[in-house]
């Protein structure tokens, strides 16, 4: 065998082996950056209007940045905020997106899901 030939068939089997072993070209890792939700807010409960008021706590939502949405009292029952949602994301559409994660706010039937998304 001609040395040139041996040593790219030498290569070759060194490149084979330390794809065997895990060793070499490098995995690419997705790293999404975010969008943070803030921790929440600490509110003292007021004294409720009433015997039939409940109180919503306060919870961040996402309108275009994180806003806190105080706490109140509504005429009704306040279940507990649910589990969230865990959320594969998809790829972002390109670079300089932020992932925001989906979470829930209090509308006018309760809790409501908001969906994760791509932000700029």
């Amino acid at each position: 065998m001609h040395a040139t030939t041996r040593r790219g068939f030498a290569a070759l089997l060194a490149a084979a082996a330390a794809s065997a072993l895990g060793i070499g070209a490098a995995v690419a890792q997705v790293v999404i950056q975010e969008r943070v939700m803030p921790a929440p807010l600490v509110e003292t409960i007021p004294v409720a209007p009433g015997s039939n008021y409940h109180w919503v706590p306060g919870h961040w939502a996402w309108q275009g940045r994180w806003v806190w949405n105080r706490g109140h009292y509504i005429v009704g029952v306040v279940p507990a905020m649910p589990v969230a949602v865990v959320e594969t994301p998809p790829p972002a559409p390109g670079a300089g997106w932020f992932w925001v994660r989906g979470h829930y706010v209090w509308g006018p039937g309760g809790w409501v899901w908001r969906p994760g998304h791509w932000v700029r």
